[in-house]
């Protein structure tokens, strides 16, 4: 899933606005959320919406005005895909599979449709969207005979060198917060990323001249798993998207500190 360019430019221009009208109003707000993680790459093309793990997060957050906020994320989620549970027979045959955990640092614009304010606003909940810029690691891996290996590692591609793990990456999504007892309010959102590697699967090129093995006995071929060995080499192991994206689909609890201090920024 591509991000709409367009889109994110508008609210990075409506976040500069609230903030360059931000008065007297300012907070601060923690928080914590879980929920699932997904991912849309070359094992998973054409579902948006596939659930695969689990994500857990925590964030420190500025509340500018009522409708503005910017709060710094650190999220960690697992996703994972495998060719053998396809319904398309071609990616059966190709077999392959990943488990990729992710941990990831961002800072984010929140955006409010209401005036959300606690102890003052005219609104107890309020749908909003988000759009920021931020870091993943990752680590995509195959368990086999009991010992885990680091796909990343292995140059499965027959590429030259290892592909990096740390890349940006652009959060994008929307929710809907709603305060139930003085400070606390509870949110659920889904996000997705767009991630500056296509490597997040270990699939992005082309079926290798030489063949990558790990274990033994029978040995498994993790360039082409596959019982039929549909991979030639120099032909697409996956699609032609530049860029996988992940998902997380989260509920949480905030905290926001009231005090009757007046602060500006």
């Amino acid at each position: 899933m591509a991000l709409n360019k367009p889109v994110l430019f508008i609210l990075l221009l409506l976040s500069f606005s609230q903030l360059g009208s931000a008065q007297s109003f300012a907070t601060w707000e923690i928080g914590f959320s879980a929920g699932g993680a997904g991912y849309i790459g070359d094992l998973n093309q054409n579902n948006p919406l596939q659930i695969s793990g689990f994500n857990a997060g925590a964030f420190a957050k500025r509340n500018f005005t009522s409708y503005l906020g910017l709060r710094l994320n650190y999220n960690y989620g697992q996703i994972r895909a495998n060719d053998a549970n396809s319904a398309n027979e071609q990616f059966r045959e190709r077999n392959l599979s990943f488990k990729t955990a992710l941990n990831e640092g961002s800072a984010i614009f929140d955006i409010n449709f209401f005036d959300y304010k606690i102890n003052g606003g005219n609104r107890r909940f309020t749908p909003y969207l988000f759009a920021g810029v931020g870091f993943v690691n990752f680590k995509p891996e195959i368990k086999y005979q009991g010992t885990r290996y680091r796909l990343d590692r292995l140059l499965t591609e027959g590429q030259d060198n290892n592909y990096p793990n740390i890349v940006l990456t652009i959060p994008y999504g929307g929710g809907i917060r709603y305060n139930y007892k003085d400070t606390w309010s509870i949110f659920s959102e889904i996000g997705y990323r767009t991630a500056f590697t296509d490597y997040l699967d270990d699939v992005s090129g082309v079926y290798p001249v030489n063949p990558v093995y790990v274990g033994s006995n029978p040995a498994l071929n993790v360039s082409d798993p596959s019982l039929n060995n549909t991979g030639v080499a120099g032909t697409q192991r996956g699609d032609f998207r530049k860029r996988d994206t992940y998902l997380f689909v989260s509920v949480g609890i905030s905290f926001t500190f009231v005090s009757s201090k007046c602060y500006s920024f």
